[in-house]
């Protein structure tokens, strides 16, 4: 259990910084589950460094899935199962409550915790997890997706990363950060004074790719999260640009052109053999692999202006998936390849769309914006975090795959874009 919280991507170049990002949630699923999370009870002479309840309520009720109450409102407050009081939470209209208590272990803290159903009158969770005194948020997390997996059958992911790019107001200094999936322990990978652009994560969440121009053309790179090793992978003359890693993490899908129209390359990472997928008149950018590692969708100009298309790596066949609308691009797709969340416009607007593959059906995800662009899909597949336009300045923001759920993760300093959800984190 303790393998599964210790993460050594918390060694980074950055230490002690504070999170720039505080989710605030906008809307939410109306047949969203009550659930109490009580506050754990610690017993400790000193205070704790981290809230853990208060971490694990603000995970589920940012969920969408989740309705928490206020603490505040609470008739009673319990830490173990026999304390509980169900006439107290049945007219408060709770189905469910989580009670816990958090003691010092030699290594760090246990927390032992239960999920009660209030209608049952019965316990349905008892847990126990342990971590070092540095991984209390880890164990929030964990926690949180414990529960969440066991009372929705979906998998949580409130224990993964995110990277994003902030930008002062004149655009003279660019940060390639790294944060937990709610905005918290923001910590700097990189800096510069030239643009930072399409930040990919490799599949074992080891290492992240990304487009510099500190050389003065693009250039695209690595760097590895526990030690911030940097490594330039591709530096042709020319355009360099999408990185994209394949689902085995073997290859790296990338657009390039030299003095002509860009086009989609692939190369092999153990050999470093680069292949050319694509040789057309037109723009084809935007490269994503697809689950089954063969097919990657791309945006392309190729039919007068920006559509999705799909692309067989190894017999070239290119078919077209996109028909609504006269801007379509970014393409990205959940993890059960059923539905595929892209950019859409019309006109002057541009609003984060779903497409089911099966059918074809569109749906527009966000319209409350204008200007949305980047989607990136939490490897559930449940929730999109994009940037989105607000008060002339770029802020993150988030929406379910069905899009009754949105969230806002501003920036307290300047603006925030290029977001990239990581992979579940084992």
């Amino acid at each position: 259990m303790v393998n599964r919280i210790i993460l050594s991507l918390l060694v980074l170049l950055s230490l002690n910084a504070q999170a720039e990002l505080v989710i605030e949630v906008t809307q939410g699923r109306q047949s969203a589950i009550p659930i109490s999370v009580v506050p754990f009870e610690w017993t400790g002479a000193t205070n704790l460094p981290e809230n853990i309840s208060a971490i694990i309520n603000n995970d589920l009720g940012s969920s969408g899935y989740f309705r928490t109450l206020d603490t505040q409102l609470m008739l009673s407050k319990p830490v173990r199962p026999e304390e509980v009081v169900y006439t107290d939470w049945r007219r408060m209209k709770q189905d469910f409550i989580v009670v816990g208590r958090i003691s010092a272990d030699e290594a760090g803290y246990a927390i032992e915790f239960h999920v009660i159903d209030v209608h049952q009158q019965i316990e349905l969770l008892h847990h126990r997890v342990k971590g070092r005194a540095t991984q209390l948020r880890d164990l929030a997390h964990y926690i949180s997706d414990f529960i969440f997996k066991r009372l929705t059958g979906i998998d949580g992911v409130f224990s993964t990363k995110m990277v994003y790019v902030t930008t002062n107001k004149e655009r003279t200094r660019f940060n390639l950060n790294f944060a937990d999936a709610d905005g918290a322990r923001e910590q700097l990978i990189f800096k510069s004074s030239h643009p930072i652009l399409s930040p990919a994560w490799s599949p074992d969440g080891k290492k992240v790719a990304y487009v510099s121009f500190e050389n003065g053309q693009s250039e695209i790179f690595f760097q590895e999260l526990s030690t911030g090793r940097r490594e330039k992978v591709i530096s042709f003359d020319g355009s360099n640009s999408a990185p994209s890693f394949s689902p085995d993490g073997t290859r790296l899908a990338f657009v390039h052109s030299n003095a002509g129209n860009p086009d989609i390359y692939v190369m092999n990472l153990n050999t470093r053999k680069v292949e050319r997928l694509t040789t057309h008149y037109g723009i084809d950018t935007e490269p994503q692999w697809m689950a089954d590692g063969r097919h990657i969708l791309f945006t392309s100009s190729r039919a007068g202006g920006p559509q999705i298309y799909k692309l067989d790596s190894e017999t070239g066949s290119v078919k077209r998936v996109t028909f609504e609308g006269s801007y379509n691009a970014r393409a990205r797709m959940t993890a059960d390849g059923r539905k595929m969340v892209y950019v859409h416009g019309n006109g002057d607007s541009f609003h984060i769309a779903s497409q089911e593959m099966s059918s074809g059906r569109v749906r527009i995800l966000t319209r409350d914006t204008n200007l949305d662009e980047s989607p990136s899909v939490a490897p559930n597949g449940s929730m999109v975090i994009y940037a989105a336009t607000e008060n002339d300045r770029s802020i993150l923001a988030a929406v379910s795959v069905d899009g009754e759920v949105k969230f806002r993760l501003p920036s307290r300093y300047g603006d925030v874009r290029e977001p990239a959800w990581s992979p579940i984190l084992n």
